[in-house]
């Protein structure tokens, strides 16, 4: 069994892709299988979250690449920047793992919070898609996504539904 114990830089030659969802990618002990079947143990420092896109490699010096898996989630729109703020706001202070977007939010589904989000005036609807939840405040910088188009400087720009 391959035992993969830390991230790596990103590399030519991969030897498999992991497919997990955030829940898995959280987690610091699991037992999984590559997309070639091969299993995989991952043995990673306590805390650690893995993102989709990144590399995994151990003491075989192997490297696999982690891909998000598509999950069930809910995506949030709001008509203007106070909508999505207060949803975001009230999400925090239920400690709710959020996926920011550009001009959206993720969260995993839940129906409970579903109907919290429309009862504050948001359009929320359940879609399938990878889930790359903000990392802690006070995290790693490798707790930040990848690519997060808010911090490029680009403006958050709101549509009326229809317009």
């Amino acid at each position: 069994m391959l035992t993969l114990t830390q991230i790596c830089a990103p590399s030519e030659h991969v030897a498999g892709v992991l497919v997990l969802p955030f829940a898995l990618r959280q987690k610091s002990r699991l037992r999984a299988f590559l997309d070639s079947g091969e299993e995989v143990a991952l043995i990673l420092p306590r805390g650690t979250v893995v993102r989709g896109g990144d590399y995994l490699s151990g003491e075989e010096r192997r490297v696999v690449q982690v891909v998000a898996a598509t999950e069930e989630v809910c995506r949030i729109d709001g008509e203007n920047h106070h909508v999505l703020a207060r949803c975001a706001y009230h999400l925090g202070n239920r400690h709710v793992p959020l996926q920011i977007g550009y001009g959206w939010l993720r969260i995993e589904r839940d129906p409970v919070l579903k109907e919290m989000l429309v009862g504050l005036g948001a359009r929320v609807r359940d879609e399938k898609a990878s889930f790359e939840p903000e990392g802690g405040a006070y995290g790693s910088p490798h707790a930040q996504p990848h690519d997060h188009p808010a911090v490029s400087g680009r403006p958050l720009v709101f549509r009326r539904q229809g317009t």
